[in-house]
């Protein structure tokens, strides 16, 4: 999986000039010198850590190491449910779920009526079956042995702090699954939904970037690091395949799995999919949602985690009016959540890896951050205007863009592209990749100091 979860800063072209260039932001996050404020943090020893998982994993009798299809036919034969769990083995994030999963002794009588499956790369993945959150250092994704998908567990809980190993959700997420598997296949219907959506690529070693790079296989005799196809680099090559062939980027792909929060609420962290706040303003304040409210199907599917509401509203259209049923006080609601059609750009993407290719693309390699109003009455900038402090400006290739046309570190960005109000880093992308084809420059104005500077960003 991804054992180099960095942000890149290599390449030499501006992004529609040469073929080469797709591989230059697919790899964005793998293999340059690292960027302040990078997503995840990696062990000093990658390749040591990724030859000490397969020394103590491949011969464990109670996992299945890196291979799936044994896993199918070991659930089709047991008739028990299938786990795979996908870890990036060097990645920092995450290192605490991950080791509580494979050594607590209270989780495991509940695992044991799994077949389980550890998974340390994506270069032989079945897109049709794995469609998940590829930013995650840490995944799960639940099967029927006949193939039908029964939930996916993910927590940027766990991704944010490396030593978190709670492990309330990923059991609330097991328990559930297995309440469905003793349903199936009589629920079969509700769990349509819940299926990978078509896409041109059986495999990421079809995807043009990562096609004839790799095998399907680990280089176990050579450096496995580098043969590995790292999760994040799926929804990269994705991407760039979309920005190279004719300019634009889906927004599900901006934003990709979008969380809870976007639409205005959160939920319980050791629950399935109980609901602890409501923003009253949000489409889910509007939609009635309190908090205490157990979702019980989201456009018609058991959530068995955020994970499941986030594929929900990954593959919502762009408007829409999702069903939610839920349980109040023991009795059953129907609800409905409304969809305007710029609600995924309420998105925050600032910490996901797989943004600092889309900040290539958007903002020539800068990496922006809004300024807290404390710090807007320190300047004299109004509160509702656009003020986005350039966090770090990229010095290599195509990260270095912005930087060669003017823009520097501690630059405050007040106006571009004819966008003047406030916004946040992850908003303004968007709406940059989605006005602008490569190859466009924009008016910006920035302030730097006292001094009000025009300037011209790049478009990638």
């Amino acid at each position: 999986r991804r054992h180099l979860p960095r942000a890149q800063e290599g390449g030499t072209t501006p992004l529609m000039q040469a073929p080469r260039l797709a591989a230059a932001i697919l790899l964005s996050a793998c293999l340059a010198p690292m960027a302040p404020m990078a997503p995840a943090e990696t062990v000093k020893d990658r390749e040591g850590a990724v030859r000490g998982d397969r020394a103590a994993m491949e011969k464990n009798d109670r996992w299945i190491y890196n291979d799936i299809g044994q896993g199918f036919r070991e659930a089709r034969s047991s008739g028990r449910p299938l786990m795979v769990v996908l870890r990036c083995v060097p990645c920092m994030a995450c290192m605490g779920i991950d080791a509580a999963v494979l050594t607590s002794p209270e989780l495991s009588p509940i695992l044991d009526q799994f077949v389980r499956v550890r998974v340390i790369n994506a270069n032989d993945l079945d897109l049709a079956r794995f469609q998940f959150d590829f930013d995650l250092s840490f995944s799960t994704v639940f099967f029927n042995g006949d193939g039908t998908l029964y939930g996916r567990f993910g927590s940027w809980q766990h991704q944010r702090n490396p030593q978190e190993a709670d492990l309330a959700g990923f059991r609330a997420a097991l328990e559930t699954t297995l309440e469905l598997h003793r349903g199936y296949p009589a629920n079969r219907s509700s769990l349509q939904g819940k299926q990978g959506r078509a896409l041109p690529f059986r495999s990421p070693l079809e995807i043009p970037g990562l096609a004839g790079r790799y095998q399907r296989t680990l280089d176990w005799e050579g450096k496995v690091v580098q043969s590995c196809v790292h999760c994040h680099q799926i929804g990269d090559a994705i991407r760039t395949q979309h920005r190279t062939r004719d300019g634009s980027i889906p927004p599900e792909w901006i934003y990709p799995m979008p969380s809870p929060e976007t639409v205005g609420f959160r939920l319980e962290p050791d629950r399935a999919a109980t609901v602890s706040e409501v923003q009253p303003e949000s489409p889910a304040g509007q939609s009635g949602l309190r908090p205490g409210d157990r979702i019980t199907a989201f456009d018609g599917q058991p959530p068995i985690s955020a994970a499941d509401i986030s594929w929900v509203l990954h593959a919502a259209p762009g408007t829409a009016t999702l069903p939610m049923a839920i349980e109040r006080g023991g009795q059953p609601l129907k609800l409905e959540l409304r969809l305007g059609p710029d609600w995924r750009y309420r998105s925050d993407i600032s910490r996901r890896v797989g943004t600092w290719g889309l900040r290539a693309m958007a903002f020539g390699g800068l990496q922006l951050i809004d300024l807290t109003d404390e710090e807007r009455r320190e300047r004299g900038i109004d509160t509702r205007s656009l003020a986005l402090r350039v966090l770090h400006a990229g010095e290599y290739g195509i990260h270095a863009a912005a930087k060669n046309a003017g823009f520097r570190k501690d630059d405050i960005l007040v106006e571009v592209a004819g966008h003047s109000e406030r916004a946040s880093e992850s908003t303004l992308l968007g709406r940059l990749l989605r006005d602008h084809r490569p190859g466009a420059r924009v008016d910006a104005t920035v302030l730097r100091g006292r001094e009000r500077l025009p300037l011209s960003l790049p478009i990638q």
